[in-house]
């Protein structure tokens, strides 16, 4: 199945922000480009689509689309027709689809991956056993209880489609943004040979969320960012040589101090993050409070910075997903059949900029997930683990991925990052071994969970969600 995990919506203010950059990147790719999009049902694949056939002064090329259900592939093969005709790239752009990979892989230069494990069928015990114990969850998909029971479901087909990737295209490049991010990506840096970079939305979401914020044009702002996915912090955010932080720091504080439980408040946890640490950071609250030990602990503490949906709402991903995969399903058999809007604008999602960047060797930067230790070079940042994934800025050109240095993150942001490192390692080890005490473990590293519960009701919790989860679990 495809991945139905969405991020927050950008806000009404940034609409106007969604189709800039039509142009494209100067230069010609001369060659046609061939995509494979594994998990192809995926809501992700008609934005992906139009965003890569509105690359300007290509060479066209192939979108071929796999997915194991064959009623979703058929669905998206026909949105992806249309697109192509719509677009005016018949002739130019052509779709090949199968249910099986192997058949679309040999000669691909790119890679997509956004599949899902078992989705729908697993979502209440990764939410229903931890919150007998006390474990809170809003989203749950990347950390903690839910996100390491989602790595260890997911793991072997993420590792088998990387495998058939080195017998049938060695020389791709795969964009990785299936979940849980960190632990899927370790786990490839540590037994593939495929280069995976991990590609998410937080940064580029929250960077112009913050340019709204601020009250600047988005092209104006000056801004560095830098951690971990979900928690890579805006180390820098100027405008014309001038810090925005102190301007969003009073914002906060009154908005923090006007609160109430059960009112229309937003993102308070950032916000309070941000007066205690120094620096906004990626995440929408409702997932970031699953990070950290401080903002779901308690039940005062959830009334006072839990707020509905994606701002915090216990619960959410479980309440919302069913609704919102069903939605989903029948709009996209409506674009299929010409009778939904199908957006053929190119967003700022990064796949189709790095695909444009380097196949014209036209420098484009974005920020992904990659090994810390990149290619034996030394960390990326100084103070995090050499052997983590870390998220940064990276450069897209005709060398392919080269991820920038950064140096050290301010000691504090760095330390927040390292107390998920170690669970994200060692959930990555566990899932390749398939080991229940490693994994056992990492639960007991997680912040939240490590909040809530002793070490005997951690192991109690992971015995449970293990035979729960057992017919997704095939070796444990």
């Amino acid at each position: 199945m495809a991945t139905e995990t969405r991020p927050p919506e950008p806000p009404a203010e940034l609409d106007r922000m969604l189709s800039e950059n039509q142009a494209g990147l100067p230069g010609r790719i001369a060659t046609p480009i061939n995509v494979v999009i594994i998990g192809a049902g995926s809501h992700f694949t008609p934005k992906l689509a139009a965003d890569i056939l509105a690359i300007p002064a290509s060479a066209g090329g192939q979108l071929r689309l796999c997915d194991i259900d064959d009623g979703r592939l058929a669905t998206m093969t026909a949105v992806v027709e249309t697109l192509i005709a719509r677009t005016g790239n018949t002739g130019r752009w052509s779709v090949a689809a199968s249910t099986d990979r192997n058949r679309l892989l040999s000669g691909a230069d790119w890679v997509v991956i956004t599949i899902e494990v078992s989705g729908l069928e697993t979502i209440g015990f990764d939410n229903a056993i931890p919150e007998r114990y006390g474990v809170d969850q809003c989203i749950g998909d990347t950390i903690g209880p839910g996100g390491l029971f989602k790595c260890f479901r997911t793991l072997p087909a993420f590792m088998q489609i990387l495998g058939d990737c080195e017998r049938c295209c060695p020389g791709a490049i795969v964009l990785n943004y299936t979940n849980p991010m960190g632990m899927l990506c370790l786990a490839a840096s540590l037994a593939s040979s495929m280069q995976v970079v991990g590609l998410c939305h937080s940064v580029q979401s929250t960077s112009r969320l913050l340019a709204a914020r601020a009250g600047v044009d988005y092209d104006e702002l000056a801004w560095e960012c830098a951690g971990i996915n979900h928690l890579a912090w805006f180390t820098r955010l100027e405008h014309e040589g001038r810090d925005l932080y102190p301007r969003l720091k009073e914002q906060a504080r009154a908005d923090l101090a006007a609160a109430e439980p059960g009112d229309d408040s937003q993102d308070l946890v950032r916000k309070d993050m941000m007066l205690h640490f120094g620096a906004f950071i990626t995440e929408s609250s409702g997932h970031l409070s699953e990070y950290l030990p401080w903002y779901r602990k308690r039940a005062e503490t959830r009334a006072r910075f839990m707020r509905p949906g994606y701002h915090g709402q216990s619960g959410f991903l479980l309440e919302m997903w069913p609704e919102r995969r069903s939605a989903d399903e029948a709009e996209r058999r409506a674009m299929a059949r010409g009778d939904a809007e199908l957006s053929t604008s190119r967003t700022f999602e990064y796949a189709s900029w790095i695909i444009e960047a380097v196949g014209k060797n036209a420098p484009f930067v974005f920020h992904g997930n990659v090994p810390n230790n990149w290619r034996g070079t030394g960390p990326l940042i100084a103070n995090l683990p050499g052997d983590g994934i870390v998220e940064l800025a990276c450069v897209a050109d005709g060398r392919g991925v080269t991820p920038t240095v950064v140096g050290s993150l301010p000691a504090q942001m760095a330390a927040v990052c390292r107390s998920n490192m170690s669970v994200v390692e060692l959930g990555a080890l566990a899932g390749l071994r398939r080991d229940r005490q490693l994994a056992r473990q990492a639960l007991m590293l997680d912040p939240l969970t490590a909040a809530v519960c002793t070490l005997e009701e951690i192991e109690s919790m992971a015995d449970e969600l293990f035979a729960a989860e057992s017919d997704y679990l095939p070796g444990w």
